[in-house]
């Protein structure tokens, strides 16, 4: 392993994400705001207890009483009148179910006069649930969308359908009470409805494109679920304010800004990338090839949000595959390729993301792995730890997607 590229690699990942924790862009979103009646909190996804901790401490005593729902491992201790959840993400589960509930219990029963202070950030579909159908059918739909390569849109404009909460419904049930959304953004190009599947946000997708998803991914559906699929979503909300106060495109500024502290000249490629992981690899490794010089250390930034169709059964995760694919590109060159999510976890895994550079394909022909035979299988987790390949942060306390950062030296 390069040491010098992977202590910059590292530095990069912390600062880029320290840059971006929600606590400054809740602040930003409530002051000076004022609230003539009641004040209820709920948040919901992987930055709610961080985005709430923040709102506690800004407001204190004026929030009556919020509920936070996170997933699991992200609540980093209690919060004075709030009722923290952990639940599961991607696919939904019991406590999802749960703290969703207690949450709606909270917004009923509010008069006009009252502000439900809406805290939300990616993972929110998962962690903010309420279905319509049966729990195990949503879990299983919820992973044939997962397996089948759907992007994060198409996913969404299914769940919205199956969901009490999703699709504006969530502002529905909080009228007539007014709704204050503060908005960590997950998703390319920011589009409202679909962060967390827009619970407090006019729906923009239709029954149409529900229907052509469903069919395009051959979804097994029940009777139920069709049935629903076929009921429009609200289109207009009167009772909402909404603002945005993160992004990746401040995660690709903010890794920019260490990449050139550290020596290198660096571009942001794009903050919109979208395509399968394995893809995202091989180019980044494309764009190291052309651009290396002897002389100019450089650094090309992606941020954005790739995604795995499932092959096999390993373990990984999206960045643990994007950097594992670009193995083979910059094999025996002076470069890296490492890729992460700013949540602090990649899949269904502890790590963030992976890391590789010039030695990895060398170092894991030599530990029995062969990376096309790992890629067929989707185990990108193992093969990378064989090599001390895998970038582990823990829980962020933010969520604004994703940074493949490539470095040449």
């Amino acid at each position: 392993m390069n040491q010098l590229l992977r202590e910059h690699a590292d530095q990069i990942v912390r600062e880029a994400i320290a840059a971006v924790q929600p606590d400054a862009a809740v602040q930003r979103a409530l002051n000076g705001r004022q609230f003539p009646g009641r004040v209820l909190l709920v948040a919901a996804g992987k930055a709610a207890w961080q985005m709430a901790k923040a709102a506690s401490d800004f407001l204190g005593d004026r929030i009556e009483k919020g509920v936070v729902v996170t997933k699991y491992g992200h609540v980093m201790g209690p919060i004075a009148n709030f009722d923290c959840y952990e639940a599961g993400h991607p696919v939904p589960d019991e406590n999802s179910f749960k703290g969703t509930q207690v949450a709606l219990d909270l917004v009923s029963d509010l008069g006009e006069e009252d502000t439900v202070l809406f805290l939300l950030s990616g993972g929110g579909s998962a962690l903010f649930e309420k279905p319509l159908v049966k729990g195990e059918e949503l879990q299983d739909i919820t992973g044939q969308l997962l397996a089948c390569g759907a992007d994060i849109v198409e996913i969404n404009t299914i769940r919205k359908r199956l969901s009490q909460v999703k699709g504006g419904r969530f502002a529905q049930i909080c009228w007539p009470a007014q709704v204050e959304a503060v908005i960590l953004s997950d998703i390319l190009g920011d589009p409202l409805d679909m962060i967390a599947s827009g619970p407090a946000c006019p729906d923009t997708s239709t029954t149409e494109d529900a229907r052509r998803i469903a069919q395009k991914y051959d979804l097994k559906l029940s009777d139920e679920a069709c049935r629903l699929l076929d009921i429009e979503t609200p289109k207009t909300l009167d009772n909402v304010t909404t603002r945005i106060n993160g992004s990746v495109r401040e995660l690709c500024a903010a890794a920019e800004v260490t990449c050139r502290r550290l020596g290198y000249e660096s571009i942001v490629l794009t903050d919109q990338l979208c395509c399968q992981a394995r893809e995202a690899g091989s180019f980044l490794a494309s764009i190291v090839r052309t651009h290396a010089r002897p002389d100019r250390p450089l650094a090309f930034i992606a941020g954005g949000e790739t995604v795995v169709k499932l092959t096999g059964h390993g373990l990984g995760g999206r960045n643990q595959e994007l950097a594992l694919a670009a193995a083979p590109g910059i094999a025996g060159m002076n470069a890296a390729v490492f890729s992460v999510g700013s949540d602090g976890t990649d899949g269904p895994t502890d790590a963030a993301g992976g890391y590789a550079d010039g030695d990895t394909e060398a170092g894991m022909k030599a530990k029995g792995f062969n990376v096309d035979d790992v890629l067929r299988d989707n185990d990108a987790y193992h093969a990378l730890q064989a090599v001390g390949g895998l970038i582990m942060t823990g829980p962020t306390g933010t969520n604004v997607n994703d940074v493949g950062v490539a470095l040449v030296r």
